[in-house]
């Protein structure tokens, strides 16, 4: 298996959370199947994936247009997002991403991008033991235009004070390498080096 590596040319690093740093995925989709079973709607793994790193508000939204559902798109999203909560502790952080952390921690400056919310992503890096080691974090709450709009980790390499050209961004979902490549930096996708997944 090949090794994670940072590119020669970054200068500033940021991670994506759930699905990278933290395995939060399995969580977050038995959360959704749970949720979304009470309303009748059977939420594949594949449609799932697809959405990775989306904000659970615009993900109904997207249930809504897929599956013909006229759900409360922020009423079950927060539904949604609480049932996480209430399973958030069965996660597991992502060992060959969270060892970059700590190798390059005080040597570059390293963000999180995330598309989740950000009581829930500082809860999410207290359990995986990053939370003294990330001090920049942009989520959901903090844009306007979540993933795929590069805004995310557009906003991260200014707190990082790292032209955008020379971020490496570290993803596990479609909609964030489109975000990094948007936003003009190095994207790497963590899954070609292991999968974590396992529906």
């Amino acid at each position: 298996m090949q090794k994670l590596e940072i590119d020669p040319k970054a200068k500033g690093l940021i991670f994506d959370l759930d699905g990278t740093l933290a395995d939060t995925m399995p969580v977050h989709f038995v959360a959704y199947q749970k949720i979304l079973g009470k309303y009748g709607v059977d939420y594949s793994a594949k449609m799932f994936l697809s959405l990775a790193g989306v904000p659970a508000v615009e993900t109904i939204e997207r249930i809504n247009e897929v599956y013909g559902t006229d759900l409360n798109a922020k009423e079950v999203g927060h539904e949604k997002e609480a049932e996480y909560e209430r399973m958030m502790h069965q996660m597991k952080p992502i060992e060959p991403v969270i060892e970059l952390v700590m190798k390059y921690h005080k040597q570059l400056p390293m963000a999180v991008g995330t598309g989740g919310y950000k009581r829930l992503a500082l809860k999410t890096l207290e359990i995986i033991g990053l939370k003294d080691y990330l001090d920049i974090l942009v989520s959901a709450d903090d844009v306007k235009h979540p993933k795929p709009h590069p805004e995310t980790f557009l906003q991260c390499a200014a707190q990082m004070g790292v032209a955008p050209a020379d971020c490496q961004v570290f993803e596990d979902g479609e909609p964030g390498m489109v975000a990094a490549r948007s936003a003009g930096m190095i994207a790497t996708l963590v899954t070609e080096y292991y999968d974590v997944f396992k529906a």
